[in-house]
C-alpha cells in the first residue's frame, strides 16, 4: 500500500451492507492504517459503562467528572483495553500523536488527569478498538463495507453520537440516510 493511500485520520462510515454485523450504523475513526494493516474506534456506541464507573473501578475519585459521560464500544478486539481519543492541548508519556490535532493514549495516566479535572479539552474514552489485517481494510472498502470521508473533530467531541454517521456524510454531500443496501460494482 503506497503511503498516499493511507485512511489514517478518515472516518469509516458503514454502509448499509453491514447492518446486523458488529458494525452496522457505525461510524469508526482511523487511528493507523499502513501495510501492516489498519486500528480504529468506533465513536459512536455508547456502551453501557460510564467514564464515573470506569474510574471507580481502577480506584480513582470522580468527582471532577460529569456523571452522564459514557465509555464507547470502541471495537471488538481487546474489549478490556481502554483507548482515549483525545486533543492535543494535554501529551502524556504513552500519548500516540495521530496528527489533525488529535492523540491517542491507552495509559492509567490520562485517567487520572481526567478524574483530577485536568484531562484534556475534548476525549473520548473507548473499551475496545477495530483492528484489520494486511489488505482486509482495501478489500472491505472495495466489497462497498464502507464509504471513507474527511475526519471532523466537530463530528468526534461536538455531535450527539445517533447523529455522526449522517454529520460526517454531509461532508461528501451525502444524506447517509438514503443510501441503498443494494451496492452495485462497476
Amino acid at each position: 500500500m503506497a503511503a498516499d493511500t493511507s485512511l489514517k485520520n478518515q472516518f469509516l462510515l458503514a454502509m448499509p451492507g453491514l447492518t446486523g454485523s458488529y458494525f452496522g450504523a457505525s461510524i469508526t475513526y482511523i487511528c493507523e492504517h499502513n501495510a501492516d494493516g489498519a486500528m480504529g474506534l468506533v465513536i459512536n456506541k455508547p456502551g453501557e459503562l460510564t467514564l464515573v464507573e470506569l474510574l471507580a473501578q481502577i480506584g480513582l475519585d470522580s468527582s471532577a467528572v460529569s456523571i452522564d459521560i459514557p465509555v464507547l464500544d470502541g471495537g471488538p478486539v481487546a474489549t478490556e483495553r481502554g483507548f482515549i481519543l483525545h486533543t492535543d492541548d494535554r501529551h502524556f508519556e504513552a500519548s500516540l500523536d495521530l496528527g489533525d490535532g488529535l492523540m491517542l493514549t491507552a495509559a492509567r495516566e490520562i485517567l487520572e488527569a481526567i478524574a483530577a479535572g485536568g484531562g484534556p479539552n475534548h476525549y473520548l474514552v473507548a473499551l475496545g478498538y477495530a483492528g484489520w489485517g494486511e489488505g482486509q481494510l482495501e478489500n472491505e472498502i472495495k466489497e462497498n463495507a464502507w464509504l471513507t470521508c474527511p475526519v471532523s473533530t466537530s463530528v468526534l467531541f461536538e455531535t450527539p453520537f445517533e447523529d455522526r454517521v449522517n454529520k460526517a456524510a454531509e461532508v461528501l454531500g451525502i444524506d447517509f440516510r438514503l443510501i441503498s443496501g443494494q451496492a452495485g460494482h462497476a
